[in-house]
């Protein structure tokens, strides 16, 4: 509770500062508590594990003019800025506190990204572990439906907060229920993990799903201070609300078939008082009329993103409309500037299809492989969502657990989406 105590100051101090300079009061995150317990456990993670988990959540992320490479180079720079052993806590490793002193913002903020999503999806499926969990871009979902900047086509809200991605714990033939989610880093103290999550609690109410402040959400901070171990600041709110249910009447949306933008107004509408009608408040809301059209964007959104990882820019197009950045993955992709699902492992007894990079560590050459189980792969390369998600979640249990692979000779990261990372060096 002490931390909850010290994010609610925070925020309350950032308020008075907003107030003197006469900005308008964020509407933050009500009642944010300490997760319990007995959903974090014990997380044991590998480098590479984060590393995966940092890649397949930026895949979509159009960071670079060199397209595939610079998603991928994106997480893969960090290869070396993480240290500890199987029985230590993760740290910065000598380089990657070198990195801190030049680039502190840009380090923590990524690398706080792969631990928040590694701990949110544990949480999650310890949850509801008959599910599973996908995490989606919140940008990318949330631009099927609204204009989000000057260079989206339709009416705008002009609110620059808004959660950093989304969580859905879905089950073929249920509903899904939807998390926002905030992650940020630093490479401070936890003084300045309390700023960020009380700064992270207004990100993630930008978002209704359903009731008014009912949609459950979950906010990190991560502290990568230059000396000692890593500390992973995290809140929740478990409102009731989130789940896509069908509406009365409503047909549920097959998965396979294509979206287009819609342009629906922003706004979150509060709950009525003494029968008058408040005004919207500034955010994006997702009504009962809307839950199977956002269901339908999140499942092709992820679809994208396994694609976009595996360096299939063909296949990812399919999946993204026009404001989503369907651009960003059309036409000629150079192997020297782009990815391209030209390359074939096995690993850990698997058949992966992906795309694989060379490059160099200081001297030494290292080949990293990020792709997709080939089975799976072929159903989301022909646009069968449905057929895909159907296996996956009959697959949530049974992937390898190891994390080295002899013949590979090299770490190898599976994730539950059927999506893998692995990293070698080259003699």
């Amino acid at each position: 509770m002490a931390l909850v105590g010290s994010v609610d100051a925070a925020g309350a101090e950032d308020d008075e500062k907003r107030k003197e300079k006469e900005l308008d009061a964020l509407r933050r995150k009500p009642k944010l508590q300490v997760i319990p317990a007995v959903e974090v456990g014990s997380l044991r993670l590998a480098p590479w594990d984060v590393l995966h988990t940092l890649g397949r959540a930026i895949a979509l992320a159009r960071r670079g003019a060199g397209r595939g490479l610079a998603e991928h180079w994106g997480s893969l720079k960090y290869s070396q800025a993480l240290t500890g052993g199987s029985d230590t806590y993760m740290k910065l490793s000598a380089e990657g506190r070198e990195t801190a002193d030049y680039y502190k913002a840009l380090q923590s903020g990524e690398l706080g990204i792969g631990f928040s999503l590694a701990l949110a999806k544990q949480v999650l499926s310890r949850r509801y572990p008959r599910h599973v969990v996908s995490i989606v871009p919140a940008d990318t979902a949330l631009r099927a439906g609204w204009a989000l900047t000057s260079r989206d086509k339709g009416p705008r809200s002009g609110y620059r907060y808004r959660p950093r991605f989304f969580a859905e714990v879905w089950k073929p033939g249920e509903p899904s229920r939807v998390f926002t989610i905030e992650s940020k880093g630093n490479h401070s103290n936890a003084a300045a993990s309390y700023d960020q999550l009380a700064s992270a609690s207004a990100h993630v109410e930008a978002v209704h799903i359903g009731s008014w402040n009912e949609t459950p959400s979950l906010v990190f901070s991560t502290e990568l201070p230059v000396e000692g171990p890593l500390t992973v600041h995290a809140l929740h709110f478990d409102g009731k609300g989130g789940w896509l249910s069908s509406s009365a009447g409503s047909a549920d949306r097959n998965l396979d078939h294509f979206i287009e933008d819609e342009n629906f107004y922003p706004g979150i509408q509060p709950l009525a008082e003494g029968g008058r009608q408040p005004q919207p408040e500034p955010g994006f809301h997702v009504t009962p009329e809307r839950y199977e059209w956002f269901r339908h964007v999140l499942a092709r959104t992820a679809a994208a993103g396994l694609t976009a990882f595996a360096g299939d820019g063909e296949a990812t197009v399919q999946y993204l409309t026009k404001r989503q950045g369907v651009r960003h993955f059309t036409g000629f992709a150079h192997a020297a500037t782009g990815s391209v699902q030209d390359a074939r492992q096995r690993l850990l007894g698997i058949r992966f299809v992906g795309t694989d990079h060379v490059f160099r560590l200081n001297r030494t050459r290292v080949e990293a492989f990020s792709g997709v189980a080939e089975d799976l792969f072929r159903h989301l390369e022909a646009g069968q969502v449905e057929q895909y998600r159907r296996e996956v979640h009959a697959r949530r249990a049974s992937w390898p657990v190891d994390r080295w692979d002899g013949k590979w000779q090299g770490p190898v990261s599976v994730d539950s989406d059927g999506s893998v990372l692995a990293m070698r060096v080259l003699t």
